[in-house]
């Protein structure tokens, strides 16, 4: 029988929705949102992106993200260069504020993931990422059109769950 509750998807949910609502309480005091704040980890982790690439990483719609980080060039935290020889694309990059208002938050950031993990030991962490990295992969083609299409055939199931694994 199927059960909520115990739903992977739900699991994940909730973990994810109890984290962001408590670190969004605290960007709200540097009048940020959680997809700005993730905008700027990003290019904190990984400086000068283009539009496109940074959509992938922080997982926003293009458009969405050309407005947001049209709010955050406002507020001077990144800037926004087209490339030579290239009119449609742009480079997004931090400024020197948004730099320092990023490097604030991250440590806020560690906080929450390490208060989600504080009874598991450095292995253990290491595998559950590394599950969870897995699972993106299995669930990467979901994403986009492919996720808007109907099921049509519901006898193709994935492989079973090995039985140490299978909870019943």
């Amino acid at each position: 029988m199927y059960k909520l509750t115990d739903s992977l998807p739900y699991l994940l949910n909730t973990i994810g929705v109890c984290l962001g609502e408590a670190f969004s309480a605290e960007l709200s005091d540097h009048q940020l949102t959680l997809p700005m704040f993730r905008v700027l980890a990003a290019l904190l982790q990984r400086e000068e992106q283009r539009l496109g690439e940074l959509s992938q990483m922080v997982r926003i719609e293009g458009s969405t993200l050309s407005r947001l980080v049209g709010t955050m060039k406002s507020r001077r935290l990144v800037s926004r260069r087209r490339q030579r020889g290239d009119e449609r694309s742009v480079q997004i990059s931090l400024t020197a504020e948004g730099r320092v208002l990023a490097e604030r938050l991250v440590p806020r950031a560690v906080y929450y993931e390490n208060l989600a993990v504080r009874n598991f030991d450095d292995a253990s962490i290491d595998n559950l990422k590394e599950t969870l990295r897995k699972m993106q992969d299995n669930v990467a083609g979901l994403m986009g059109s492919a996720a808007r299409r109907p099921i049509l055939d519901m006898t193709t199931k994935p492989s079973p769950r090995r039985k140490s694994a299978a909870k019943t």
